[in-house]
């Protein structure tokens, strides 16, 4: 049986992707202390690239090792030496095990670098994160970057933009999503600025268009620049579906091989499948479908796709075939982005694109830190983030397992998981700080 998923895609810049199902991003955690790729991580990659996808989108690679994700985060700074590159140019040919492709997908944390890593972040304005639960995951009060340090953001992008094609990988996804630095620029609730880089929407993604444009210079054509970006932030003054439009628009202009739609940020985590009882009424969601049901931004992909000139990605909670191939069949997306599945399966990608597959194989979504006030339907908005962040401490825990060949541990539980990954977090920070600690003393 042939599915829509198993055809082929030739993006913009002449890259010909064997299928349309994207491994989605995911934080891996796995790098050393140097924040350099690891043997672990390449093994991972190795793993997943024979699982099916198309290609494989990496987690955030950051640009600034002072302003992290998380410790154990992969950097790329001007100062690299030949052995990290010649671990980049490892993990990149290991993603490749199968058919499929490699994208790096390349971040600046901004304002959400945890407490532990910076205590005073950077961000486009001193406006701290608003979330329950800071006591437990501390985030610093930001300062505002200058107009001196916003061009060098952009000069870091640009320098992994050229070092990712140097390693051997395919091409470059720019996070402007989730909250990370870009999109705290484009969202007027956490920019406030009076210059150039603030105000007026196309004030406030300039960031973004030059960081592309700029990319764009240094890397050769047929060398793919992708965008990850919120259809909404889901927050009353944030940045809106007609934002989002309307970005769509000006990217239209630029040299951009694919748009992936997602949504949220760590104050509204709608990108963790958490229900989004507190967004706001009118925040420019559109009406829910059957399919939008299972895949929580395919409606928001699909009206990106009727402005985009180029293919656009949909991600998030995808479970099933009917609900994929309906996607596809229907034009709502052109790639399907697909992450937890694999980290209970990695194999799972070939399963779709047969058709063997009727659903996913079930991972924590339906794993709860207890019932009822403990559950996801608590009246307290902290326990239900709590499961959320549970559910991906669980994810990550599976991660680790694949990378170490442990195999997948899916009877689990929440508190296991948070409770293993707070000592691998603290296993990863110390290794860090010390790094830092030593580079310091040079």
């Amino acid at each position: 049986m042939t599915t829509l998923l198993a055809q082929p895609l030739t993006l913009p810049c002449g890259l010909i992707l064997p299928n349309r199902l994207v491994k989605a991003a995911m934080t891996e955690g796995l790098a050393d202390g140097d924040n350099c790729a690891t043997p672990g991580l390449e093994h991972l990659y190795q793993i997943w690239g024979k699982g099916g996808a198309g290609v494989q989108l990496t987690g955030n690679v950051l640009v600034d090792r002072r302003y992290l994700e998380a410790a154990g985060n992969v950097v790329i700074e001007e100062d690299i030496d030949a052995d990290a590159k010649a671990a980049l140019s490892a993990w990149a040919e290991a993603s490749k095990s199968g058919d499929g492709k490699v994208i790096m997908q390349v971040s600046h944390a901004g304002r959400q670098t945890p407490g532990t890593i910076c205590e005073r972040p950077v961000a486009p304005s001193d406006v701290p994160l608003e979330m329950p639960g800071r006591a437990l995951m501390p985030f610093g009060h930001p300062r505002a970057l200058t107009a001196e340090e916003v061009e060098n953001v952009i000069e870091r992008f640009v320098f992994v933009g050229r070092t990712a094609e140097e390693t051997g990988f395919d091409g470059v996804q720019i996070h402007a999503a989730h909250g990370y630095l870009i999109s705290q620029f484009l969202s007027p609730k956490a920019n406030r600025r009076t210059d150039k880089w603030g105000g007026s929407l196309e004030n406030r993604s300039r960031l973004l268009m030059e960081i592309i444009r700029q990319t764009r210079q240094v890397v050769s054509p047929s060398f793919a620049v992708g965008v990850k970006l919120n259809a909404a932030d889901f927050q009353q003054g944030g940045f809106t579906h007609e934002d989002c439009l309307d970005v769509v628009d000006w990217l239209n202009t630029e040299k951009v091989d694919f748009i992936e739609i997602t949504g949220g940020n760590y104050e509204q985590p709608q990108m963790m499948g958490m229900d989004g009882a507190d967004a706001p009424e009118h925040d420019g969601r559109l009406k829910a479908s059957t399919i939008a049901r299972e895949a929580y931004f395919v409606e928001y992909a699909n009206a990106v796709r009727d402005r985009a000139n180029m293919p656009v990605m949909a991600t998030g909670g995808f479970r099933t075939s009917d609900a994929i191939e309906q996607t596809l069949s229907l034009q709502k997306a052109d790639l399907i982005g697909m992450a937890r599945p694999f980290c209970v399966d990695p194999n799972v990608g070939n399963a779709l694109l047969d058709g063997r597959l009727p659903s996913v194989p079930e991972g924590a979504e339906q794993k709860r830190l207890g019932p009822w006030l403990l559950g996801d339907d608590s009246p307290f908005k902290l326990v239900r983030m709590m499961n959320g962040f549970g559910r991906q401490a669980w994810y990550l825990e599976q991660i680790a397992r694949i990378a170490a060949d442990e195999g997948v541990a899916t009877d689990m539980s929440l508190w296991t998981a948070i409770s293993r990954q707070r000592k691998r977090q603290e296993v990863s920070l110390n290794a860090y700080r010390s790094s830092v600690a030593i580079q310091s003393a040079e």
